[in-house]
């Protein structure tokens, strides 16, 4: 058992898209293995695999493995591009209420909400806008709890407005931008610019 279990379990239940004969690496020591090579400032497919290639020996260890060697990056960029992307959400909303759970100060702290434009995201081949998504912070442990994706039609407003009554946060202190203080709150409120 590592410190690493809960993450583990939760991405067990990410749905795997491969074929049952292509499945030579387990979907969830992919992602968390991926994950930790961002998180160690991987940026690149082939980052991650030179993250695993390394560390293989111990991570076979840890983990109960018999990798041979790493997958290769056309491997690992066809596992990721070919996930569900609300699935690795849930994972991630589950593993951040563990977490807040854990690690949250008696009478906790507030949340804050924010939106973000993500950079390169904008597509003019395809004719996509900039990808918008809202964030929730902890303060009091600085966890993100959630992410949620605003509709390129719309902004920030109603995709807040979503986010909060998914989660239930009655009894929580949220803050939000002066955007979402208006009268009556519009879906064709401009959106920000990109930051």
């Amino acid at each position: 058992m590592t410190a690493f279990a809960p993450l583990l379990g939760l991405l067990e239940e990410v749905p795997d898209h491969r074929r049952a004969e292509g499945k030579v690496y387990q979907l969830a020591h992919v992602l968390l293995f991926s994950i930790l090579a961002i998180v160690s400032g991987g940026n690149s497919y082939r980052s991650i695999v030179t993250f695993i290639e390394m560390h293989r020996p111990r991570l076979n260890e840890v983990f109960g493995l018999t990798w041979r060697r790493a997958p290769a990056h056309t491997a690992i960029r066809y596992i990721l591009q070919g996930l569900d992307s609300d699935a690795v959400e849930a994972a991630f909303r589950g593993h951040a209420k563990l977490l807040q759970a854990a690690h949250a100060k008696p009478g906790g702290g507030s949340l804050a909400i924010d939106g973000k434009t993500l950079r390169g995201s904008f597509d003019a081949f395809r004719d996509r806008a900039a990808a918008h998504l809202l964030g929730m912070f902890a303060t009091d442990t600085a966890l993100v709890l959630a992410h949620s994706e605003v509709d390129e039609k719309s902004n920030e407003i109603p995709a807040a407005q979503a986010l909060l009554a998914e989660l239930g946060l009655a009894g929580h202190l949220v803050t939000l931008d002066a955007l979402h203080c208006q009268r009556k709150p519009s879906s064709s409120a401009p959106r920000p610019a990109p930051t």
